[in-house]
């Protein structure tokens, strides 16, 4: 989603453009994929060596923005986690190494438990400061959009079950108990925003996919923490997941008339987290058709990120890819990429 400048005309060729935080999604939305893929091993028997792969072209991206954002400075990441659109997806560079980190320690457990320690502590540290930087500041309902789910509901729920991975048990249920109360509260205003104010600007539609995110990453979670059980709250969890799924059909219309942007990645963790719920409720009640079923998923979930990767790659190509940046001087807040 290119950058929304208010009153401003069209970008002036020549300008190179800028790393928006939203962009970090490409490399979340990877990562998401490298867990789909993990998942489908039990009852595909799928080779480790293709979420391995996917893995490290997750942490190749996230290396290339996260060095280029940070090039930018201080004062642009300041005013990035000040503006009310932008403000939510920054935590996606945190939260990204923490799933990175729970592969690694496949093969090497120490350091990958020592990466998920320090992400998830920058993950809890980030969405601490964001809520009370959105309490104490001057925050528009219109404003709010799906996004806001990420720094504390995605980064809880994440880290929840990224610290049960490393066997720090503790640390996953308190992860896990953030994730679940974020997403319950913001999640009250976001449906409020969504039900009764205007519809959200066409390049924040692709957000309104990450509405089906909080109940498959918290099934993800839940299950990792439980070792697969199937229990009352992994009922309702999968219940709601299944429902908000149902709900992204009435959003295709909308889908249908979007144009390519780097926003599209919004869709890819979402989508990827729906896929990875699906395969472990699979792999842990076995229907018959669980291999058929599964190989639908992987399929689905594959052909879909694999697409917008290649449309990425050509807007990339064409240079069509980054915001082109402000045109004063001073850092000015800056809009999700459209």
């Amino acid at each position: 989603m290119a950058a929304i400048a208010r009153g401003r005309g069209p970008p002036q060729r020549g300008r190179s453009g800028r790393i928006t935080p939203s962009l970090f999604s490409i490399a979340f939305g990877l990562a998401g994929l490298g867990q789909a893929w993990h998942a489908a091993e039990p009852v595909l028997g799928t080779p480790g060596a293709v979420p391995d792969a996917v893995y490290l072209l997750a942490a190749g991206v996230w290396l290339v923005l996260a060095a280029a954002y940070a090039v930018q400075g201080p004062r642009r990441m300041l005013a990035d986690l000040r503006d009310p659109v932008q403000s939510s997806f920054p935590s996606l560079a945190a939260i990204t190494p923490m799933m990175l980190g729970t592969a690694l320690a496949t093969a090497a457990f120490t350091a990958g438990r020592i990466i998920v320690m320090i992400f998830l502590a920058m993950t809890i540290t980030l969405g601490g400061w964001l809520t009370g930087q959105w309490i104490a500041g001057d925050l528009n309902t219109d404003a709010l959009h799906p996004g806001y789910y990420l720094p504390t509901a995605a980064g809880g729920l994440v880290g929840g079950g990224a610290a049960a991975q490393v066997h720090l048990h503790t640390l996953a249920e308190a992860s896990f108990g953030i994730g679940i109360l974020s997403w319950l509260l913001i999640g009250s205003l976001l449906m409020n925003r969504l039900l009764v104010r205007p519809v959200l600007p066409p390049p924040l539609v692709p957000t309104l996919a990450i509405e089906s995110a909080p109940p498959a990453v918290a099934g993800v979670a839940y299950f990792t923490l439980t070792g697969g059980t199937i229990d009352f709250a992994a009922a309702a969890l999968g219940g709601y997941a299944v429902l908000m799924a149902l709900a992204q059909l009435r959003f295709v219309p909308l889908y249908a008339r979007l144009r390519f942007s780097p926003g599209l990645w919004s869709f890819t963790f979402a989508y990827a987290a729906g896929a990875t719920d699906a395969l472990l409720w699979l792999t842990a009640t076995r229907p018959p058709g669980t291999t058929a079923y599964s190989v639908v998923v992987l399929v689905l979930i594959t052909a879909l990120i694999a697409g917008i990767a290649v449309r990425t790659m050509v807007a990339t190509a064409r240079g069509q890819l980054l915001a082109p940046p402000p045109l004063s001087a001073a850092p000015q807040p800056a809009r999700p990429d459209e």
